[in-house]
């Protein structure tokens, strides 16, 4: 199974990525995660990643396209570990989800000379992809042992706002303390915020604190767009206490 994550939204660039793993990978099943990650925005990417590679089949390969350094000396790579498999700039998206992982090998992908600046999600990413699917790991480039580091910073109870979904919830990487209310800091903003254990026990028009499903606290306006009011963005701390 292949497994992709983009930044590359509803054009025609997925359909495309697709379009050669099938030539090379006819047999392969590819299968969606995300491609609405905020364009550029790798520690969104990390996150979405590293919560989430976990709930597919032992086996299954990802293919992470969040590159903003695509056309430049950044290397690209694959690493094995052993139960999944990832391909990925090596800018890195990976290293969050690494750290839960057993690395087995890992590979320098060379970027084909006729390969696009602007587009190694088709020219250099969507081929290694579906030969790592094949079973053909070793052959895609020699071996490698550094990779960039990514940490998403989390100190006592200062963390990351890491995602703003499609609702505008606020997703931070903190976990619960189990409270009724909450202290929250975001920029010059601090206020106190109820916890509920739903949306449907908060109050209208109040913005509330809520245990997400990657179990940690996220920021939410019920029926409404929590962050049509704070507007935060992906990387910025947060204190909640």
């Amino acid at each position: 199974m292949i497994v992709l994550l983009t930044d590359f939204g509803l054009g025609e660039y997925v359909g495309v990525m697709k379009g050669v793993i099938c030539q090379h990978a006819p047999d392969a099943r590819i299968v969606d995660l995300c491609h609405d990650v905020t364009p550029q925005c790798l520690v969104e990417a990390s996150w979405l990643l590293s919560r989430s590679y976990r709930y597919f089949p032992t086996g299954s390969v990802f293919c992470c396209v969040v590159d903003p350094g695509v056309g430049s000396d950044r290397k690209a790579v694959a690493v094995q570990t052993t139960r999944y498999s990832f391909v990925a700039p090596d800018n890195g998206i990976l290293w969050e989800t690494l750290k839960l992982e057993s690395v087995v090998a890992q590979r320098e992908i060379p970027v084909p000379a006729e390969a696009s600046r602007t587009f190694h999600g088709r020219d250099l990413f969507a081929q290694a992809v579906a030969e790592v699917d094949r079973g053909k790991f070793e052959a895609l480039g020699p071996a490698t042992t550094k990779l960039k580091h990514l940490d998403l910073p989390l100190k006592g109870r200062e963390g990351l706002v890491v995602r703003i979904d499609r609702f505008g919830n606020c997703v931070t990487n903190l976990p619960p303390q189990g409270q009724t209310h909450y202290s929250v800091t975001l920029g010059t903003r601090r206020e106190s915020m109820p916890s509920y254990p739903t949306y449907d026990a908060a109050e209208a028009d109040r913005l509330f604190i809520i245990e997400g499903s990657c179990g940690t606290l996220e920021i939410s306006l019920k029926n409404g767009n929590a962050n049509a009011e704070l507007h935060a963005s992906a990387g910025d701390k947060i204190v909640i206490e």
